[in-house]
């Protein structure tokens, strides 16, 4: 905290709420659990390319030192359809709640991903009373296309991890003409696409890794301190805190 005269060139600020950033807050002690990763696929189709892509990304991370679940979004109901008590519902949120970081993998259908992707993002709630789930969580986004290589899937998805104060990793993958880049055992083949998948799923491992331990830190803001001060001052009925 600084001294009110040293906030002389801040006047809109309330400088008791200010915090200079701390570079020993960011050394945390890395823990030692395998990193926790969930992983999310936008098809119900019985030969999804989405859900072969899914399972290639767990098959790195878990090479990597990760632990993955994979979530079937089949039976999960639309959004407001059905209380959030439904069993998949449930299940999805639990899912969100145990892992450290995700992986959102998204047909583009009609040049945006699907709605099946879209049903099980707005299922995960932004805020939970005073708890954001996915907050400091990372982010990786890949899609898949029928057609030439696309990036609009992955576009929304960034704006919506954004939306979910999620850590995006600058990296991403888009996989064209899906149908030949996998084999009848549903294996990914090796292609420049593949490489870009391991590299996704390195870097995911990486951010995950450095980010995770100071989650909290990173995400604490300014305007929530202040915030959160005004409301209990509100409750108590304190003219200062």
């Amino acid at each position: 905290m600084r001294r009110a005269s040293a906030l002389s060139d801040l006047p809109a600020a309330a400088g008791e709420y200010l915090r200079t950033p701390d570079p020993e807050a960011l050394r945390a002690p890395f823990s030692t659990h395998k990193p926790r990763i969930l992983i999310l696929y936008g098809s119900l189709r019985e030969v999804s390319y989405s859900r072969m892509l899914a399972h290639e990304a767990r098959r790195l991370l878990e090479h990597f030192g990760c632990e993955v679940r994979i979530f079937d979004p089949k039976g999960l109901p639309l959004p407001d359809e059905v209380p959030a008590s439904h069993p998949k519902v449930q299940e999805l949120r639990e899912m969100s709640e145990w892992s450290e970081g995700q992986v959102w993998v998204s047909p583009e259908r009609h040049g945006a991903m699907t709605g099946i992707m879209k049903a099980q993002i707005d299922w995960i709630p932004l805020a939970i009373g005073a708890v954001r789930p996915t907050q400091g969580k990372t982010l990786a986004v890949m899609e898949v296309s029928g057609g030439s290589q696309s990036f609009n899937a992955v576009n929304q998805m960034r704006v919506l991890g954004r939306w979910m104060r999620m850590l995006t990793i600058p990296n991403q993958s888009s996989v064209a003409k899906a149908y030949q880049e996998f084999d009848a055992d549903g294996r990914m083949k090796a292609s420049p696409f593949y490489d870009r998948v391991v590299d996704v799923c390195e870097e995911l491992v990486k951010f995950t890794l450095l980010t995770r331990d100071a989650s909290a830190y990173l995400t604490d803001r300014y305007s929530e301190r202040k915030e959160k001060a005004a409301d209990l001052e509100r409750r108590t009925s304190l003219k200062s805190i």
